[in-house]
């Protein structure tokens, strides 16, 4: 019998105090209402809001077994953060997602069903194709969203229909090859990794999501973000 598989999902958190006790609820229900193996490995970027301390309590109440923390000493970036939470990773796949509640877990079955179904490398949630959506947004970030995707697809061609979004399911195997040939640090970190992967010959299906707004706190994306995603573009052009 082959062994059962184990899912990894890493958390990257700043400012998301209140936000965390929710989605790890969320995802502690998902996991087991489905009867699947997992750990959340919580990487805090020493939130002033106290979010470690709200995590050391949530760690108690859930499992150390289930609930991993590796704090970092400072805002180092979202890249940086994935490759860390990696490196405690025990899971055969690892799940990359935002801990705001804009990536509800409720899409976990399914992206998880898909990868079964097709035995890919990769299962990337969607926006922009089949019944997926996003809700909570007004129309600047709407239209932000679609022209970063139109950007990225004209130039790199990946084949994703929603390359800037962050809510994966990956091989774990897969997400170390992946990260090692990956420079990226910041907001485009998740950009350069499907477009890695993709160039690098692995498959990669999609499964449609609804993303909603987060529901405490306030988007880290602003204008040095979107200028960093627009040189991150180029710069995987002539890199790719």
């Amino acid at each position: 019998m082959a062994p059962k598989d184990k899912y990894t999902v890493i958390l990257p958190t700043y400012n998301e105090r209140r936000n965390l006790p929710i989605i790890i609820w969320l995802l502690n229900r998902t996991f087991t209402e489905n009867d699947l193996d997992y750990e959340i490995i919580i990487v805090d970027d020493a939130s002033p809001d106290g979010t470690l301390e709200v995590a050391q309590q949530l760690q108690k109440l859930y499992n150390p077994k289930h609930i991993l923390l590796r704090p970092r000493p400072g805002k180092l970036g979202l890249g940086t953060a994935y490759v860390h939470g990696l490196k405690s990773a025990t899971g055969n796949f690892v799940i990359i997602m935002d801990a705001d509640f804009s990536h509800h877990p409720k899409f976990l079955p399914s992206m998880i069903a898909t990868q079964k179904r097709t035995r890919c490398d990769i299962v990337t949630g969607t926006r922009y194709a089949g019944d997926g959506g996003v809700y909570g947004w007004d129309l600047k970030r709407k239209l932000v969203s679609r022209g970063a995707n139109l950007v990225a697809d004209t130039v790199l061609r990946p084949g994703v229909s929603d390359l800037t979004g962050s809510f994966r399911l990956y091989k774990k195997s897969v997400l170390e090859k992946v990260m090692g040939e990956t420079e990226s640090k910041g907001y485009t970190f998740q950009m350069e990794l499907m477009t890695r992967a993709v160039g690098m010959g692995y498959r990669v299906e999609e499964c449609p999501i609804s993303f909603v707004d987060r529901v405490y706190g306030e988007s880290k994306l602003g204008g040095e973000e979107i200028v960093e995603y627009l040189k991150g573009v180029l710069s995987l052009w002539l890199k790719v």
